[in-house]
């Protein structure tokens, strides 16, 4: 079992920056992809970003530019985003897929980023 634990969003004006981690606990797991996803409400849960153990990396095109995603180790994982938008509004969510559960994987509570106009 996984438990991953988000942390960093808040409430920030339009061109503010922020960043979010993402830290994965547990025993004996190996992650292939960690990645990142918003949910905004009344919206369907997005794909934001996501690296893989080669660390190919992949961005929605409405992030591209804007947000960075890395990772430090195994277990921690961050998105750096800046230049943000108003419409960067949602609950994001990391989402970690391992060799024993690749889909769906695992998902965190999520940490919620509100932009202001």
């Amino acid at each position: 079992q996984v438990q991953l634990v988000e942390s960093g969003g808040g409430l920030v004006q339009a061109g503010g920056s922020l960043r979010l981690s993402c830290v994965a606990s547990g025993r004996y797991f190996s992650i292939s992809t960690m990645g990142w996803y918003r949910q905004a409400p009344g919206k369907q849960r997005e794909e934001v970003a996501t690296i893989n153990e080669s660390d190919v990396i992949k961005y929605a095109d409405s992030v591209k530019g804007r947000f960075t995603i890395s990772r430090a180790d195994a277990r921690n994982g961050y998105l750096q985003m800046n230049s943000l938008k108003p419409e960067d509004t949602a609950i994001y969510l990391c989402n970690v897929r391992t060799r024993a559960n690749p889909n769906p994987g695992y998902w965190g509570q999520g940490t919620q980023v509100t932009v202001s106009s």
